[in-house]
C-alpha cells in the first residue's frame, strides 16, 4: 500500500481526514494546540512543546489514548513534499529501532515505517524546521500521544550509548549528527504502543519520520522441546533458550509460556538435573545496564520455573550482559542470536 499520494496539512484533523479517518474523539486534556501552517523563524528549542517525560522514563507514565487511531503508519506525506525513500524501503515487518525516552536511548522492536523529505527544495512547497515538527506534534497530540524525549543527541547522551558511530548505525531513518533536532513521542492504546521519532537536520534541511508499532516477532521457527534440550545438554552441556521479554525489562511476555513449559517438563523428567540459568544481551546500550538486565531476566526464568513446581535449589542464575556473544553484534541477526537465556548443566 502506498501513501505517496496522500497529503498532510497543518491542522491535525486534516491529517486524519487525509488518512481516510473521521476526526478523532479525544478527551479535553488531549485537545491539540492551535495548528501552525506557515513557516516560522522561531528556534525549535524555544517553540511550545508537549509536556516531556522525566528522566527514568516508564511507558506507564503516558496516559492511554481515547482517540480513534488511523491505520498504521497513521501519518500522511506532508502537503507538497515527496518521499526520498522507495516504497520497498519504507515498511519493515519486524526490526529493532532506537528512540530517546526521557534522557536515555532505548531499543524497541516491532513493525517499522520510515519516511524522509527534502524540506526546502529549489521548487515547490518549502517547510521550516519548526513547521515540520509542529505539524507532527499537532497530529500526535490529537491522537492522544505525548512527547517523551527530554534531550537531543548531545555528547553525554551519545557517549552513554557508546559512540556517535553506534548512534548512526542504530538510528535508522533519522538525523543523528550534532545539531540535529529530535522529538520522540509515544501513543498508548489498549495493549498497543506506537513509538514515533521526528527528526530534522541540515544541510540541506531534511525531515525524517519513524513510526514503530511495538510487537513481539512472529516466530517462524518452533521452540525446542524438552527432548531437544536434553539432547543438547547431553552433547554440549548447554542450550540456548530464546524467550521474549518486555523491552528493557525482565517481564516475560505471554508467548514465553510454551518454551518455559518445556524447560519445566525437562526438569520434571530428569529429577537429578540441576541448571544454571544464564542471561545474555547484545552490545547495544551501557554495559552495566546490560549485565543487570541479563541477570534480572535469568532470575525471571528461574522464578517462572519455581512457579511450575521446580525446586529452587535445582536452579541458579547468572547475568553476563554482552560479555559472551554467540555471533557478531555488527548485524541485527547476530544481535538477535546474542539476546538469549542459556541453560547450563551443573555437574
Amino acid at each position: 500500500m502506498t501513501y505517496r499520494t496522500i497529503l498532510l496539512v497543518g491542522a491535525a484533523c486534516a491529517v486524519l481526514a487525509a488518512c481516510g479517518q473521521s476526526e478523532p474523539e479525544v478527551a479535553e486534556t488531549n485537545a491539540p494546540p492551535d495548528a501552525i501552517t506557515a513557516p516560522s523563524d522561531v528556534p525549535l528549542e524555544g517553540a511550545p512543546a508537549l509536556a516531556a517525560a522525566p528522566a527514568g522514563f516508564n511507558v506507564d507514565q503516558v496516559p492511554l489514548s481515547t482517540a480513534t487511531l488511523p491505520p498504521f503508519p497513521m501519518f500522511a506525506i506532508p502537503e507538497g513534499l515527496v518521499s526520498i525513500f522507495d516504497d520497498k524501503d519504507r515498511l519493515t515487518s519486524f526490526d529493532r529501532q532506537h528512540f530517546i525516552a526521557g534522557d536515555a536511548i532505548v531499543a524497541v522492536e516491532g513493525k517499522v515505517f520510515h519516511d524522509g523529505f527534502q524540506l526546502q527544495p529549489a521548487e515547490g512547497r518549502r517547510y521550516s524546521e519548526l513547521e515540520f515538527h509542529r505539524n507532527y506534534e499537532n497530529a500526535i497530540t490529537a491522537l492522544g500521544g505525548r512527547r517523551i524525549s527530554t534531550v537531543q543527541f548531545t555528547d553525554p547522551v551519545v557517549q552513554a550509548f557508546g559512540s556517535r558511530e553506534k548512534v548512526e548505525e542504530h538510528f535508522k531513518g533519522a538525523c543523528v549528527a550534532e545539531g540535529c533536532q529530535i522529538a520522540t513521542y509515544l501513543i498508548r492504546q489498549g495493549d498497543k504502543e506506537y513509538w514515533i521519532n521526528v527528526t530534522t537536520g541540515r544541510v540541506p534541511l531534511h525531515g525524517y519520520v519513524t513510526v514503530l508499532e511495538r510487537q513481539a516477532m512472529k516466530q517462524s521457527l518452533g521452540y525446542l522441546s524438552a527432548d531437544d534440550m536434553k539432547s543438547a545438554l547431553d552433547d554440549k552441556g548447554r542450550v540456548s533458550l530464546y524467550v521474549n521479554f518486555d523491552f528493557d525489562r525482565a517481564t516475560l511476555r505471554p508467548d514465553a509460556g510454551p518454551p518455559i513449559d518445556e524447560v519445566a517438563r525437562l526438569l520434571r523428567d530428569n529429577p537429578d538435573l540441576r541448571l544454571s540459568i544464564e542471561g545474555h544481551t547484545d552490545n547495544v546500550g551501557a554495559a552495566a545496564r546490560n549485565r543487570t538486565l541479563s541477570a534480572e531476566r535469568a532470575a525471571a526464568v528461574r522464578q517462572a520455573l519455581i512457579g511450575k513446581g521446580i525446586a529452587s535449589d535445582r536452579l541458579t542464575t547468572k547475568g553476563f550482559g554482552a560479555d559472551k556473544p554467540l555471533a557478531d553484534n555488527a548485524t541485527e541477526d547476530g544481535r538477535a542470536k546474542n539476546r538469549r537465556v542459556e541453560l547450563v548443566r551443573v555437574r
